[in-house]
């Protein structure tokens, strides 16, 4: 008779180290990156919406809430937040009126260009201190870490 719960214990622990990880890992960068930046740093929502027009300029509000795992008035209001603080421009469709498509401001391009050159400083910084076995299986984590954000994704939809 095979034990089945061996695998399931290896599982369970996997996913409590990487619930205590992640957000350890992510909170130590954002506190180095906001010890040197020069600017104040935006609110995470904020960020996170910044961000992410950066990647999907065009993008509208709906659809960045569909993605940020957002409520649309949340992120209508974040919108309006950023627009008013010069940091994202809101242009309305030629063919739907309703309907604002989201582009970064210079500046805002700018300072998330200088925010993604600190973290990838740090981050490499830190990586150095690492053996080449322990970089090797980061590297190797990274495709599968990937996947398990689409898994989680895909699970809340």
């Amino acid at each position: 008779m095979s034990d089945t719960s061996a695998p399931s214990r290896g599982i369970d622990r996997v996913a409590a180290e990487l619930a205590a990880c992640l957000p350890a890992l992510h909170r130590t960068l954002d506190r180095r990156v906001a010890s040197t930046y020069a600017h104040p740093k935006p609110p995470e929502g904020r960020l996170l919406l910044l961000k992410f027009v950066a990647q999907q300029e065009g993008v509208t509000v709906r659809e960045a809430a569909e993605a940020l795992l957002m409520k649309p008035n949340n992120v209508s209001a974040l919108v309006s937040q950023l627009t008013e603080a010069g940091d994202l421009e809101r242009r309305r469709d030629s063919a739907d009126k309703r309907v604002a498509h989201l582009y970064l401001t210079a500046t805002s391009r700018t300072r998330l260009a200088e925010v993604r050159d600190l973290e990838t400083a740090y981050l490499a910084e830190a990586l150095q201190a690492l053996t080449d076995g322990e970089l090797d299986a980061l590297g190797s984590a990274l495709g599968a870490l990937t996947s398990l954000t689409r898994h989680l994704r895909t699970a809340a939809h």
